[in-house]
């Protein structure tokens, strides 16, 4: 018997689909029996690639760390599961990878070699997700700084800096 679903105290739960007006992109499943193929080699190059600190977090979590700023890392109460989240100051920072997030997206979609019909969609809607998460985000009162993680590799002061302007001037307001 399956137990419904029930959300444990303070646990923000939202339907993203009544609150957002675009229809969800369908992506397909992957797998061997639909045509997709994935070689030993790239099974194993793709089960490197990390969710949760990543390099670029690590920075970023040790240089807000460093300028006196306390957050949340991987909060699972709120929709997205944002990287960091600063509860007192109703603030979230995302860093997202280029490639499943859909950096530069309309040049990449073409240099798309293998898997395009599972790998496009899946993007499409990874993008879609990250929309429909801030919004959901936004109308709960919380700011969202979405950064790519090439972004904070070469200007970590300056994707800090902005963050920083903005909780200076939420502590000032209260």
């Amino acid at each position: 018997m399956v137990k419904p679903f029930k959300p444990r105290r303070g646990f923000v739960f939202l339907n993203m689909a009544k609150s957002y007006d675009e229809t969800p992109i369908k992506v397909p499943r992957f797998s061997e029996a639909l045509g997709f193929y994935t070689t030993p080699q790239r099974s194993k190059q793709m089960s490197k690639i990390r969710c949760k600190n990543t390099k670029p977090e690590l920075l970023f979590r040790k240089a807000l760390w460093a300028e006196g700023f306390r957050y949340r890392v991987d909060y699972k109460k709120l929709m997205g599961r944002p990287d960091i989240v600063l509860k007192k100051y109703k603030t979230v920072i995302f860093i997202d990878g280029e490639f499943w997030h859909g950096h530069q997206w309309e040049v990449r979609k073409e240099n798309i070699k293998t898997n395009r019909e599972f790998r496009i969609p899946k993007i499409e809607r990874n993008m879609q997700r990250d929309r429909e998460v801030n919004q959901a985000l936004s109308e709960l009162g919380y700011t969202v700084f979405r950064f790519w993680e090439k972004e904070v590799k070469k200007d970590l002061e300056g994707c800090l800096a902005k963050v920083v302007q903005h909780l200076n001037k939420v502590n000032i307001a209260s």
